[in-house]
């Protein structure tokens, strides 16, 4: 039953997780069209850096933290084939992904952007491909 409760919290935070690395993107297109200095733009700096800071950072690390106690209270997962494996190596793409975003968000923090509006807009598609590839890892298992 614990194993559950676990599992029901690591899906949880990874929703939380996914939810940010979708938004934060997106608002940075739109700041890339605020100018700055401006009022619009002081605006998306307070609800980027409460993004990063007060969801995505902590959706990841419990992401971490209820995934790895998974595999704690469950070794012989690793037994079961490459998808967990592949399924990290994804997991760690992600991650690399939220850094990134992470150091973008400083830069426009610092009204120091100089990446166009479509660089975010596909940087913004990342997130969905590793997704879609850790859930088919987890659900069908492919190998």
């Amino acid at each position: 039953m614990l194993y559950l409760w676990i599992k029901a919290l690591h899906v949880i935070s990874v929703i939380a997780w996914m939810a940010g690395l979708l938004y934060l993107p997106r608002l940075f297109v739109y700041h890339t069209q605020a100018a700055p200095g401006s009022e619009a733009s002081e605006t998306f700096k307070v609800m980027e850096r409460r993004l990063l800071r007060a969801i995505m950072n902590p959706a990841m690390i419990a992401s971490y933290l209820f995934g790895a106690t998974m595999i704690a209270l469950d070794p012989s997962i690793f037994k079961q084939g490459g998808w967990l494996h592949a399924k990290l190596l994804f997991v760690a793409l992600l991650t690399v992904s939220h850094m990134l975003m992470a150091r973008w968000r400083r830069e426009f923090a610092e009204d120091r952007n100089q990446r166009p509006q479509r660089f975010y807009r596909i940087a913004n598609e990342v997130p969905t491909l590793l997704m879609i590839g850790i859930v088919i890892f987890v659900i069908v298992k492919p190998f």
